[in-house]
């Protein structure tokens, strides 16, 4: 690519062939790189990204087959239930996969759970129909064409019709080493009738020197899916992230998003959820932590294609010291799906004078016989509730923990998965002390 010398057409092709990746995706990747040089970057609201390096980078490592069974560090390994044989969890570090373990009764009955690199080659046919098809398309922009063409980690999880997953699946991708871009692709895909929990984070080992990561997820649900989806991302200060998580949802299916917005590094972050379907739902939760000098845009959209499709947007922030994010909420009703419902509420605290947070609540209405509504605030800390807690002997810095857990506690504790709700607290603790 034009900004990293390391990379040309017959590098991608080079990697590619080594790693016997069949011709039908080398040449998904060699349009997608041909896409990234002529493709603008996204339009970002009230955000400008033109000098953020999502791109640029000195060494590029490709995805490496095969399970290391590697010795984890003490923080990924707390991070999942190494010893319980009936656990399932993916475990990715940098490019490599350290550990994976799924249910012999899950396998018997046909799920697929796989790095996305083995899925490309084992399962080509379910691949090719979903990767980069229906939720996200190559050529959106400079970012998604560069994912695609260097993709070198993530996940394929695919649930036959009618299998319903009864304990969540997990997966822990981690950055150890930040001079490689991590450019991982999560492909999840629930078939007709089916249910699935899917937990992930994704979590750098120190506080890596600069570094970037590219993530792009699709998670699509068929008629009368269930998916719910919960997930952290913790990564470093130094680390630069666009995050583009997208639902595609069907015929009276279902998916709930659970989300901690939780890395210290500038961030743009999507979270799309297109209900195609007659009859479907999607519900948003996310919170998220801002501190530092970062710069997040958190944009949740729900688009309703489908006639009775519900969608739902709850979003907390909380900004600490010369932190700034945007927060873009959009419900989008297109003509035709008439009884839909939109509805959104964004709150935002600012714990600094330095600090900036702007809520967007905007909703797009193409159609008659609908329900929509949206609230938003964003303000400062009460500081007769400082003075309240600090009179009763509290300090200023611990009073202004409590006042944040209770900020955000009321979507904490929505969050539809125990683990993913013990995890975030755990991460918001970490970064209000």
């Amino acid at each position: 690519m034009a900004e990293n010398m390391t990379i040309k057409d017959d590098f991608i092709h080079a990697f590619s062939s080594n790693a016997n990746e069949p011709d039908w995706f080398l040449d998904i990747r060699r349009n997608a790189f041909k896409a990234y040089g002529e493709l603008d970057l996204p339009f970002v609201d009230k955000t400008k990204i033109t000098r953020w390096n999502f791109t640029k980078f000195e060494t590029f490592i490709p995805f490496k087959e095969g399970v290391t069974n590697e010795t984890l560090p003490e923080k990924v390994a707390n991070l999942v239930d190494l010893d319980n044989k009936e656990a399932n969890f993916y475990v990715q570090m940098d490019e490599r996969p350290a550990r994976l373990q799924l249910q012999q009764e899950l396998v018997d009955q046909g799920v697929i759970f796989t790095d996305i690199i083995s899925a490309v080659k084992n399962h080509p046919e379910l691949v090719k129909k979903y990767f980069m098809k229906d939720a996200v398309q190559v050529n959106e922009h400079k970012l998604t064409a560069f994912h695609a063409a260097l993709v070198n980690g993530g996940i394929f999880l695919y649930i036959p019709k009618n299998v319903e997953v009864k304990a969540p699946i997990q997966a822990v991708f981690v950055q150890d080493k930040a001079e490689s871009p991590l450019v991982n692709h999560v492909l999840l895909v629930a078939d007709d009738n089916s249910a699935v929990t899917y937990v992930e984070n994704y979590v750098t080992v120190d506080n890596a020197p600069k570094g970037i990561v590219s993530i792009v997820e699709e998670v699509i649900a068929e008629k009368n899916a269930r998916i719910t989806f919960g997930g952290v991302d913790n990564l470093a200060s130094g680390v630069t992230t666009y995050v583009n998580r997208r639902g595609h949802i069907g015929t009276d299916s279902q998916i709930e998003w659970a989300l901690g917005l939780m890395n210290d590094g500038d961030t743009i972050n999507e979270n799309v959820t297109n209900l195609m379907g007659d009859g479907s739902s999607a519900d948003v939760k996310t919170v998220t932590v801002g501190r530092g000098k970062q710069t997040q845009n958190v944009t949740t959209r729900v688009t309703h294609y489908g006639k009775a499709s519900n969608g739902t947007i709850l979003s907390h922030g909380v900004m600490k010291e010369r932190a700034t994010t945007i927060f873009n909420g959009i419900g989008h009703i297109k003509h035709g799906a008439s009884k839909s419902d939109a509805q959104q509420e964004s709150r935002v605290l600012m714990l600094s004078p330095e600090a900036r947070g702007d809520a967007n609540p905007i909703l797009l209405i193409d159609e008659n016989d609908v329900v929509a509504g949206h609230a938003a605030s964003v303000g400062r800390v009460d500081p007769l509730q400082l003075f309240y807690l600090m009179s009763r002997g509290i300090s200023q810095k611990e009073a202004e923990r409590l006042v944040i857990h209770g900020f955000l506690d009321p979507v904490v504790r929505q969050l539809p998965i125990e683990s993913v709700k013990t995890m975030l607290r755990e991460v918001i603790e970490g970064k209000v002390r």
